[in-house]
């Protein structure tokens, strides 16, 4: 159950009525042990997010009244495994800062939410990650996450975008579901990357009974070349299973492209799930395309509703010159990488 707190400060502070504001703290705590091996080197080492991203988080919401809200999400990364927090990157550009204490790099937003649906201010997910993470049974977390994702030529908006102006469909369109977000590099005027990390992400999707669809593009300018990003991604729910794929295309103007998919499931087991999934990703370039396929296996073992056990394999293929590596091990180029994750999962 999670704890939720009555901002007795900020109602003094705001005069609202305390019926109608209420504070949230949240959290993941994960712990896992992760090993790595390489043709060039291995690597063995406790650290976290094997299942789900450790995280601390506060939200919290007002009613305004006539179908009106006011809300704020304020999420920090945790490294629980040293102590320390996470990074943030604050102008969608390839500065980020040096981490250590907490940030609130997650996600820190502000909202108004109505009939119309929510406009959300801030730091959030961009609409083409919900794609990659959405469809992937491994959540992209730990060792199995998707090569769609970990070869990404997608930029320094992925996964999230700082300084977005978001808005979301309402909930009630029988199904259908979309949100538009364009995000800003604050930039000086006369500079001549004065566009770099602006951008605008759309995503559309359709939800009903078993099944789940989405598509998303989006497009980050660079002085360098800018990006563009195109997903599609579904989910059928069987009942005994859960059969989901995505695939992912990144341009750069002028540069590379690159290209991929996964298909995967999750299949339920008494109290716990079995992970598994296929993923590949290619990047065209003048001669051979480098090319990584991998393979991984995994379960997860629920002790209650906020506690689990799990256990992840992964075994990574490079072709072509491609030399990606599993869980910070060190691989020639066309060569082999396997992994493992042994972890636990705490939320509150």
């Amino acid at each position: 159950m999670k704890k939720s707190l009555i901002a007795l400060a900020v109602l003094a502070a705001s005069g609202a009525a305390m019926a109608q504001s209420s504070v949230t703290l949240f959290g993941v705590v994960d712990a896992t042990y992760a090993y790595g091996s390489g043709s060039v080197a291995n690597r063995s080492q406790l650290t976290n997010s094997g299942y789900n991203s450790s995280r601390l988080g506060f939200r919290g919401v007002e009613d305004l009244g006539g179908g009106l809200s006011a809300s704020f999400w304020l999420e920090a990364g945790v490294n629980n495994d040293n102590g320390t927090g996470g990074t943030t990157n604050t102008n969608n550009q390839a500065a980020t800062s040096s981490g250590g204490g907490l940030v609130f790099n997650r996600r820190s937003t502000v909202s108004l939410n109505g009939g119309f649906g929510e406009v959300r201010l801030g730091r959030d997910y961009t609409p083409q990650f919900w794609n990659l993470t959405v469809f992937d049974p491994f959540g992209t977390n730990g060792v199995g996450t998707t090569q769609t994702l970990n070869s990404s030529l997608g930029g320094p908006t992925t996964i999230r975008a700082s300084n977005s102006i978001g808005y979301f469909l309402p909930g009630n369109l029988g199904g259908f579901y979309g949100q538009a977000q364009y995000y800003l590099g604050e930039n000086l005027s006369n500079a001549a990357n004065k566009k770099d990390g602006n951008g605008l992400a759309l995503r559309a999707g359709y939800a009903n009974g078993p099944i789940n669809v989405a598509l998303a593009f989006s497009e980050t300018k660079f002085l360098t070349g800018n990006i563009k990003s195109f997903n599609l991604g579904g989910q059928y729910d069987l009942g005994m299973a859960k059969i989901m794929a995505h695939y992912n295309s990144d341009d750069i103007k002028n540069g590379n492209e690159g290209t991929g998919f996964l298909i995967g499931g999750l299949i339920p087991v008494g109290a716990g799930e079995v992970r598994l999934a296929y993923s590949t990703y290619k990047i065209d370039t003048v001669g051979a395309d480098p090319r990584s396929n991998k393979l991984a296996l995994g379960y997860v073992h629920n002790l209650s509703k906020r506690t689990a056990l799990y256990t992840t394999f992964a075994r990574v293929s490079n072709k072509n010159g491609a030399a990606q590596s599993l869980n910070g091990a060190v691989t020639a180029a066309n060569r082999n990488s396997t992994g493992y994750d042994f972890g636990i999962r705490h939320s509150f």
